[in-house]
């Protein structure tokens, strides 16, 4: 398994690559009506090059509808396992992401404030929703390293998790709070708080895709310093890395693509938690090859996810945060099994 692990290169992105884009053309196919692979290719192309869409082709479907759909869903996939990844490679703990580090819990409470408020951005769809989740996950990290710092200076792993778990409780608590008070608006935040991508159009495919650009590139700039921190947070100060500057810009960059993710998909959870788990038994620890590997696995995920959460019952809708839940539930349960059996 080393062998394989240490030989993971440009093959195995190419296929990686090739799955991901099999599994895409499926997600566009394959919905309360299905469409044959050959006419969605068809619809796409003609889209890009300018081209009459044939008649017979159901191309309002697949370019209004389920295509910028599933390409929120592989960018948010994506953007959340890179995070927990990194998370988890930073601070040393297979349980890091953002769920439990109570950057995701922030930013859903500032989108449900801004959902209960009725706050809106003049032009932009959901921009109120947006810029609050981004806020409060900012201001929600700040707030858990300004209070991890004060207890214990080196900010150690275990003092940020603690206190990103009690924030998590706390933030929960004022969400509960804030759906008792908002009246008409209880269905909405409720269904929002489960996670869901339908309804999403263009606009929110070139926001995800700029933030992953963005601070993806950043993240993935710090992988050689996410290799130093698995041997110890010491081992690293002595190979010439700054701890606590890596810490903060990675730790910030986590924090504005979950807070970007969840404005737009709202709660979504395990992916950051299950997907580089799986993916390092593929590619290994190193986070030059883990990190672009868990965006392309993550992607995959979760447009398997949706897909299930639109067609198991169809035509009724399971948000998809419930999928992710089911799944990574009992994926988690299995992966602990086994390595303690193993141990």
């Amino acid at each position: 398994m080393k062998n394989k692990r240490e030989g993971f290169g440009v093959l195995h992105y190419i296929i990686m690559a090739a799955v991901s884009f099999a599994v895409f053309i499926l997600c566009v196919c394959v919905g309360s009506v299905t469409i044959p692979a050959g006419d969605t290719l068809t619809a796409i192309i003609n889209t890009i090059f300018g081209l009459p869409i044939p008649e017979g082709i159901s191309g309002p479907i697949i370019l209004f509808v389920r295509l910028p759909r599933v390409l929120n869903v592989a960018l948010v996939g994506a953007s959340l396992s890179l995070c927990g990844g990194a998370m988890q490679g930073l601070l040393r703990n297979p349980l890091a992401d953002g769920s439990t580090l109570g950057v995701s819990s922030g930013a859903s409470l500032g989108a449900v404030l801004a959902i209960a408020l009725g706050l809106t951005i003049p032009g932009f769809t959901g921009g109120g929703i947006m810029l609050m989740a981004i806020l409060f996950a900012f201001g929600s990290l700040m707030l858990m390293l300004s209070l991890a710092h004060k207890l214990d200076y080196s900010l150690s792993t275990n003092t940020i998790i603690l206190i990103g778990t009690v924030f998590s409780m706390f933030a929960h608590s004022l969400i509960s709070l804030i759906i008792a008070f908002s009246g008409e608006k209880v269905k909405t935040i409720t269904f929002w708080t489960m996670g869901s991508l339908a309804n999403t159009g263009y606009i929110n495919v070139i926001v995800l895709l700029a933030a992953l650009i963005l601070f993806g590139a950043l993240i993935l700039r710090y992988c050689r310093e996410l290799n130093a921190f698995a041997v110890g947070e010491d081992n690293a100060r002595h190979v010439g890395v700054n701890v606590k500057k890596v810490k903060l810009v990675v730790l910030v960059a986590v924090s504005v693509l979950i807070g970007v993710c969840v404005s737009i998909g709202g709660t979504i959870g395990f992916v950051g938690l299950i997907v580089p788990h799986m993916t390092r038994m593929v590619a290994g620890p190193n986070h030059k090859r883990l990190l672009p590997a868990c965006m392309f696995s993550g992607a995959v995920f979760l447009m398997l996810a949706d897909l299930i959460s639109r067609t198991i019952l169809s035509p009724i809708e399971l948000p998809i945060g419930v999928v992710t839940s089911f799944v990574g539930s009992v994926v988690f349960v299995y992966i602990f099994y086994k390595s303690k059996k193993v141990n």
